[in-house]
């Protein structure tokens, strides 16, 4: 943590006040209250450190460094103290014994806790959290001794190296969405590829800019907590409802791409269940839906976050799959297409827009690595690969497939090729592996508004998740268009996330640092994410309703 722990995160209860001043009066009778008041102006900075982290949601840094701390393969990842603490958090057992100190196995878990996991001592709790009651900081905290550090106020592991930084930038930016961009260019004519070019230059200013808020003043270590900085407790939540927004829509479209690819794979499969008819589609969406579940459930996530880690690996692999069917297995390239589609240049907006949404996690990544003056190296490393990538696959893949490209590229590759065959169990296999660890920032956030009653909290945690899965299946079902959600996505939340607010937070907490010529830079950021958002917004709405109403 760029700074020490704060003294407020081990207080939630005001009466906590008393034993505060019942101990500065022991300390001035020993002659220690001198130290205390030379260090007040410190006290002061730490108290305005934990201000960022005692409002909701405390579990973002936590959730979100599924992503951010992910070592190289080559790390013995089993023993990642950051992932073993989130391992340990079943449902989460951080929020509901946020002060145990030591840090468990992180494999050999039971998948659900035992009986005498649950008999633990009555104690008082806060009325408005999960967390259990505070020690006493008379035990807790000694002079010359550091305190207790509490699992939503980790300090920041800077155990990350350059490699391991671009290595979870990229396993964030190479999502879905790489599989969309021949769509894209089949939606927004070739011409359109200029627009990815440029919201790739944009959004790798955007998170230089969200590095400087995060330099801004200590305490600052999440995208929540920029906004807090920003715009006060209302920022703060607003943008963690549109983080968790965008990380549950992410979730539908994996259902979406699952039941897609599987259908294509076994078209004529079907279920009829009491005179209820399931196609393919619906078949597979509901068997994903069933084999996530269990997944959602673990109390160890660290196993998973290490396979999706593998993420920017599969993807490489549906690239060179896409690459090898168009010219080794000589399916060529038959189609010039259009320059320019204007009718329908919105939805591609859209979608190239999805295909940067990384920021997220960004502030996880700069404050996890071991020389955070790498970071602008960092990203631009990520997005000069991915922007590669992207264009790459949309050129090949509009050139090999033309008009009949569909919304995931996937679908289009022959069949009967080993290529073709191993692109699209890559695409079915890795959002299978990334749906836990996506959905359970989102879980985890709503755990923490759970009453205080640690028995039934458990219980309850598992229903929360349980049904976050049921209702992606049932979006999924009713919305079941993979390349115009994903264009929603991208229109709606992504340009608020990737473009519109960092520059706003940026101007808000540098203000009278920011000189004319970054404030002219983002007000048209600004703008051209406003513009992106409403046209796109609009275009994928009314594409949506449309097939809806076919």
């Amino acid at each position: 943590m760029k700074n020490s722990v704060s003294e407020q995160s081990f207080y939630i209860e005001s009466d906590e006040d008393d034993e505060e001043k019942e101990l500065n009066r022991e300390e001035e009778e020993d002659g220690t209250g001198s130290d205390l008041d030379d260090s007040s102006n410190d006290n002061r900075q730490q108290n305005k450190t934990g201000s960022y982290t005692t409002s909701w949601p405390q579990s973002y840094r936590q959730s979100i460094d599924l992503y951010s701390s992910v070592p190289s393969p080559s790390i013995n990842f089993l023993g990642t103290p950051s992932l073993s603490r989130l391992g340990s958090s079943f449902l989460s057992s951080s929020l509901t014994r946020r002060y145990t100190p030591e840090v468990l196995p992180s494999i050999d878990k039971p998948l659900l806790y035992k009986v005498e996991d649950e008999q633990l001592p009555h104690q008082r709790r806060s009325s408005h959290s999960l967390l259990p009651p505070i020690p006493s900081r008379r035990s807790s905290i000694r002079k010359d001794e550091k305190p207790s550090m509490v699992s939503h106020e980790l300090p920041i592991s800077r155990e990350s190296s350059f490699k391991q930084a671009v290595l979870n930038g990229m396993n964030v930016l190479c999502g879905v969405g790489i599989l969309s961009t021949p769509y894209a260019v089949k939606e927004g004519g070739w011409l359109g590829l200029l627009i990815l070019l440029l919201f790739g230059v944009l959004s790798f200013y955007t998170g230089m800019l969200l590095r400087y808020c995060l330099d801004s003043e200590p305490g600052l270590e999440t995208y929540p907590d920029i906004g807090q900085a920003a715009f006060g407790t209302a920022g703060r939540i607003v943008i963690s409802i549109i983080l968790y927004v965008e990380l549950y829509a992410c979730c539908v479209e994996y259902i979406i791409l699952e039941s897609d690819n599987l259908s294509s794979l076994f078209p004529n499969a079907h279920v009829n269940i009491g005179g209820l008819e399931l196609d393919s589609h619906r078949l597979f969406a509901l068997l994903i839906t069933v084999a996530v579940i269990p997944t959602v459930w673990l109390r160890d996530l660290s196993v998973l976050s290490y396979i999706s880690a593998g993420g920017v690996i599969a993807t490489l692999v549906v690239v060179l799959c896409l690459f090898w069917v168009g010219l080794v297995d000589h399916v060529g390239i038959h189609s010039k297409g259009t320059l320019i589609n204007l009718g329908t240049l919105p939805v591609a907006i859209g979608l190239y827009g999805y295909c940067y949404s990384g920021h997220a996690v960004f502030p996880n990544i700069y404050t996890s690595m071991v020389q955070p003056n790498k970071f602008p190296a960092v990203l631009f490393t990520c997005f000069s690969i991915c922007t590669l990538m992207y264009a790459g696959v949309a050129f090949m893949g509009y050139s090999m497939f033309g008009e009949s490209t569909e919304s995931q590229y996937t679908l289009n590759l022959p069949q009967n090729l080993v290529a073709s065959k191993i692109a699209v169990w890559m695409t079915i296999i890795s959002p299978f592996t990334k749906y836990a660890i996506t959905i359970s920032p989102v879980a985890m956030s709503l755990e923490e508004l759970l009453p205080s009653n640690h028995m039934k909290s458990h219980i309850y945690a598992m229903c929360i998740r349980t049904v976050l899965v049921i209702s992606s299946l049932l979006v999924g079902l009713a919305v079941p268009f993979f390349g115009l959600v994903l264009s929603l996505i991208g229109s709606l939340l992504t340009m608020l996330v990737t473009l519109i607010l960092p520059c706003a937070c940026f101007l808000s907490i540098l203000r009278d640092k920011v000189s004319r010529i970054q404030v002219t830079f983002c007000i048209v950021i600004i703008t051209v994410g406003l513009v992106s958002s409403g046209f796109g917004t609009y275009s994928a709405l009314s594409k949506i309703v449309k097939k809806l109403s076919d």
